[in-house]
């Protein structure tokens, strides 16, 4: 079955999609191995591993493809990701939406942000016209190939317009053909009733850490009628204090041995990114060639 086959499955099954986030490969890798069954990446962390720089719009469609591509074809789960404003005009949509298709992505989000954007729980957001972004929308629709390739639309117009238009914004988003719909960072629990309430249909949260939106569990916002929510910043957060933790340690030891115990083991590490797979596939390739060098003679 395609990934994006599962994927629209996955979100539209009854049950609830935890997604957890990934930056790279290698963070893809370890959240499938804790047996997740999709990931989202997002241009937030992807920025940040890639930049050391701020989530505003620095990485072009050919970097982010890319950088996806290679995620994709490290792990067989699906791969949300994100489109961000969609890199341009209605044009520039349907370029963005063959490339990520052809990278393997199993979905993306398009934000309705003016260009360059800025990450959603951050002040001074600015939103397009409702008009431009259905126009976006319908393109994105109109080029994608595979049916089931998710269209998730993302509006950024709750803090800048107010929870009504939002609301407006939204049902128009879906009608242009929008499978999903993502409203970010609303600032309560009563505003994300009204959001699944009003709307109706398939919507994600978003749950930032330290984040605008209230910190609640798979069960709660299940409870509220989310069919999906991602935890998108957590790993990179993560990571970030653990490695910061790690240099602030060695510069002081002169040594990485007082951090053995927070780190995977050589052969752990080897065996994760299949060094013993590699080695397989080498030794039967080069068992092949002898063997039929063997019946020439």
């Amino acid at each position: 079955m395609r990934t994006t086959t599962r994927f629209r499955a996955l979100f539209e099954a009854p049950d609830f999609l935890f997604l957890p986030g990934a930056y790279d490969a290698l963070s893809a890798k370890l959240a499938e191995r804790a047996g997740f069954d999709a990931i989202i990446v997002g241009g937030y962390s992807v920025t940040g591993a890639l930049l050391a720089a701020p989530d505003s719009s620095q990485l072009g469609l050919g970097e982010m493809t890319e950088h996806y591509r290679r995620i994709c074809d490290a792990i067989d789960v699906p791969v949300l990701v994100d489109a961000d404003t969609g890199f341009g005009n209605v044009t520039n949509v349907r370029r963005t939406t063959q490339q990520l298709e052809q990278a393997g992505v199993a979905g993306f989000f398009m934000e309705d942000q003016v260009f360059p954007k800025r990450c959603g729980h951050t002040p001074g957001k600015a939103v397009i016209p409702t008009e431009e972004m259905v126009a976006k929308i319908k393109a994105a629709t109109d080029a994608r190939t595979d049916s089931d390739l998710v269209l998730m639309a993302r509006t950024d117009a709750l803090a800048v317009e107010g929870l009504d238009a939002t609301l407006e914004r939204a049902a128009l988003y879906r009608e242009a053909g929008a499978d999903t719909l993502f409203i970010e960072a609303p600032r309560t629990v009563d505003q994300m009733r009204r959001i699944i309430g009003e709307l109706g249909g398939l919507h994600m949260a978003n749950m930032i850490d330290f984040g605008m939106t209230p910190d609640l569990t798979a069960a709660e916002l299940h409870e509220i009628g989310y069919a999906a929510g991602c935890w998108g910043l957590s790993p990179i957060f993560t990571a970030a204090k653990a490695m910061a933790d790690l240099y602030a340690q060695m510069k002081v030891d002169g040594t990485s041995s007082g951090a053995r115990d927070r780190m995977m083991t050589f052969d752990a590490f080897t065996d994760l990114v299949g060094l013993p797979e590699m080695r397989q596939g080498e030794q039967a390739a080069l068992d092949f060639a002898r063997a039929l060098l063997q019946s020439r003679k």
